[in-house]
């Protein structure tokens, strides 16, 4: 089988790369490459347009590098992932811009051409956040989810400015260039598929390391590459279930089959009949689960946004009864999701306020919840954990941040 894999246009830029970088032509070996109608990448199939034959070689280079690696870097899946989980408030344009502009600060690393203009990390953050790095240090800090989340205002990263991402972006003829398959991913083939193109990465930057040129030289810095972990969606849904599992419980409306069988046995022999034994029930008919939204002061409209598209993505996905509770120092609203109302808008919530998390607490013992769970920032008093309620945080972009109690998720994970 040929390194371009069937795609005439790209097979010169792919053969040059073959010498010019290793590890990129090692990854593009586990790409489909094809011709198409524009230059794209999609899941791990990458089309070069018209527009691509007509490039100079060097600039070829830089864009076969850039599309290969979108696949290694699964941002079509990644892209997916969180879609699934955001619904209709996933921005799939701002994703692909943060990606493009990750990735080309690392062909430019490598020492390829770019056609310009073209969209980079540090100019991105620069005029966007505020914040001042250079290539080789937004590399090693920056992944896609966190620095799509923080373009967004969705975490802590600097302060989104308003609009300046979109301004630098149409500035600098930013074109989307990534394409998300149809269908939601399986979580176990993400799981798997990370482990596999994490192996493939390694062992690529390692040949292009010994080489001494190409992207080999700076691969060990990408913060970008695709940790083989199990998704916080999937760690929430694992918790959930274990707390709302069907635990029985005697029922003395409801003999056990053994005592029928062992009355039934004993009368037809004639012997003693065996003192009742009851059956089980489940613990609780439908389970619950009880859900606190921070609305203090410290939320920001984006994160509250975040908050509640990860709510109502739990209320798909969760065959439970779900009790919503919104709050600050105390609780300010209280309803039930419908887990059949697929796209429920944000309600009008009340702002402000300090933050306590005793209230929400107190609430979902009342409920008796087989588990609450807290979409925060963690800025508050938790008091003492309590008996019996699994309390799961979920916390944005939380560092090194550690619940008081209970389990701690990360949403930008």
């Amino acid at each position: 089988m040929s390194a371009d894999r069937h795609s005439s246009r790209a097979g010169p830029a792919l053969r040059a790369l073959a010498e010019a970088d290793p590890a990129i032509a090692a990854l593009s070996l586990w790409c489909t490459h094809r011709d198409g109608p524009r230059t794209a990448t999609m899941g791990e199939t990458i089309s070069y347009g018209p527009a691509f034959e007509a490039m100079p070689l060097h600039e070829q280079m830089g864009l076969a590098a850039h599309h290969v690696l979108h696949v290694a870097l699964r941002h079509s899946a990644r892209a997916a992932v969180l879609e699934t989980r955001l619904g209709g408030n996933f921005d799939a344009a701002l994703f692909n811009l943060a990606a493009d502009a990750l990735i080309n600060e690392a062909v430019l690393g490598g020492d390829h051409a770019l056609p310009r203009p073209a969209v980079l990390a540090s100019d991105l953050i620069r005029r966007a956040l505020g914040r001042e790095a250079t290539g080789a240090a937004v590399l090693a800090e920056w992944d896609v989810e966190r620095l799509y989340f923080a373009l967004g205002g969705q975490s802590d990263d600097g302060g989104a400015r308003e609009g300046e991402a979109e301004v630098y972006a149409q500035a600098q003829g930013f074109e989307a260039d990534l394409e998300q398959e149809a269908g939601t991913p399986e979580e176990g083939d993400t799981v798997q598929d990370a482990a596999r193109w994490r192996q493939h990465i390694t062992r690529a930057m390692d040949a292009g390391r010994a080489a001494g040129r190409g992207i080999g030289r700076i691969g060990h810095r990408l913060a970008d590459v695709a940790q083989p972990r199990v998704p916080w969606e999937q760690m929430l849904r694992q918790l959930l279930t274990q707390a709302v599992m069907q635990a029985p419980r005697p029922s003395p409306q409801r003999p056990a089959r053994r005592w029928i069988a062992g009355l039934a046995q004993a009368q037809r022999a004639g012997t003693p009949e065996p003192g009742f034994e009851p059956g089980v029930r489940p613990r609780t008919d439908i389970p619950r689960i009880a859900i606190a939204m921070d609305a203090s002061s410290s939320i920001d409209d984006a994160r509250l946004a975040m908050f509640w598209a990860e709510i109502t993505g739990i209320a798909r996905r969760m065959r439970a009864e779900l009790h919503l509770m919104v709050f600050d120092d105390e609780i300010r609203h209280r309803d039930t999701i419908d887990p059949t109302q697929l796209h429920v808008p944000l309600p009008e919530l009340p702002r402000g306020g300090g933050t306590a998390f005793r209230p929400v607490i107190v609430e979902a013992q009342g409920l008796r919840a087989a588990a609450l769970v807290i979409f925060t920032d963690l800025e508050g008093e938790a008091g003492l954990p309590p008996r019996g309620l699994p309390v799961i945080w979920a916390v944005p972009n939380a560092g090194a941040a550690e619940a008081p109690f209970g389990r701690l998720i990360d949403l930008s994970r």
